[in-house]
């Protein structure tokens, strides 16, 4: 399998499990949290983005429309350029709670599993002790 196949994913079968001497990258949890970040991230900028991108589109080929009034001064160009505040906000509402239930948990798994390899392989076997100079 090439590298290229290796790195983007387009073999068939999952990644090995790790071992002590294989990078945190092989690890098959370090994937499942990449490709939910990923996957999270596209799907809230895609609906971010469009959000806005249609008020911009509304607002510069439907100004009738915009400027229809829905009470006293406040019209629909400007309840709408108002929600924007209020997507982004539930953008970032969602991404806290996203990387809180989903992300961080397996983080907090992984990073203890690291620190106690690494603290065992900084153990010296009995027989392998060797003074300073």
């Amino acid at each position: 399998m090439s590298n290229h196949a290796a790195r983007y994913g387009s073999s068939a079968s999952p990644p090995p499990a790790r071992t002590s001497r294989q990078p945190i990258h092989a690890d098959p949890e370090f994937h499942s949290i990449s490709s939910s970040f990923r996957r999270f991230g596209i799907t809230a900028t895609a609906l971010s983005v469009g959000s806005f991108l249609s008020y911009v589109l509304l607002s510069s080929f439907a100004p009738g429309m915009m400027n229809e009034r829905l009470t006293g001064h406040l019209t629909l160009g400007l309840a709408l350029g108002l929600a924007q505040f209020a997507v982004m906000g539930l953008t970032a509402f969602l991404y806290v709670r996203h990387m809180r239930e989903n992300i961080d948990p397996v983080v907090r798994r992984l990073r203890a599993r690291m620190e106690e390899q690494e603290t065992e392989r900084r153990q010296v076997p009995a027989g392998r002790r060797f003074g300073a100079w």
